[in-house]
């Protein structure tokens, strides 16, 4: 192959991978306050199921759909439960159960992210970390969808996740086995896309 034609070459493979298509970025996704909470559920008695909830969230997301993987960071304020009659909640706000004086934020952070066959994300593995104790726990997705919001036109991601735990691995044994020993978690996230 001549000088020229080697030119030729290398100006047509700089020409192809100019044209070829840019990878997808990760994109960075902030909570929305006014749609993202934990409930809760544990049984009482094996009678009824004490319900309540925390939030509203705080945290943020990054999701590389293309390389199927993610980032999530979420924070619970756990002096904000309510379940609806504030002398429970001040009960469960005490030192044996939630210790929120002590232990005012519990954390949710994950690097392992599952996705269905459509890119949608179907789980999370992450360490969560409630009264300073540090646990792994898996959040499987009810549902997830990715839209573009009519009004902050800027696109939203969020779904509905579902999670359960043993509350003793916290150290939270008052109660047992009267209360029961799982607290079933159904969390329901909307974040909103902060890059162009």
């Amino acid at each position: 192959m001549n000088r020229l034609s080697l030119s030729a070459a290398l100006l047509g493979l700089i020409a192809l991978l100019g044209a070829a298509p840019a990878s997808a970025e990760p994109v960075a996704y902030a909570f929305d306050p006014s749609h993202s909470f934990v409930n809760f559920e544990i049984l009482h008695f094996d009678t009824a199921t004490v319900r309540g909830r925390f939030g509203p969230l705080s945290g943020d997301v990054v999701l590389d759909r293309e390389a199927r993987s993610g980032r999530v960071q979420l924070v619970v304020d756990t002096a904000g439960v309510s379940t609806g009659l504030p002398v429970l909640d001040a009960r469960i706000r005490q030192a044996d159960l939630l210790a929120a004086a002590d232990h005012p934020q519990a954390f949710f952070v994950a690097e392992r992210f599952e996705f269905d066959a459509q890119g949608r994300v179907s789980a999370v593995t992450g360490e969560f970390t409630l009264r300073g104790i540090g646990q792994p726990l898996r959040l499987v997705a009810q549902r997830f969808r990715c839209y573009t919001h009519p009004l902050l036109r800027r696109e939203v991601c969020g779904g509905d996740f579902e999670a359960e735990f043993l509350r003793s691995a916290f150290g939270m044994t008052f109660g047992l086995p009267f209360v029961a020993e799982t607290v079933r978690l159904k969390i329901q996230v909307e974040a909103v896309r902060q890059t162009p």
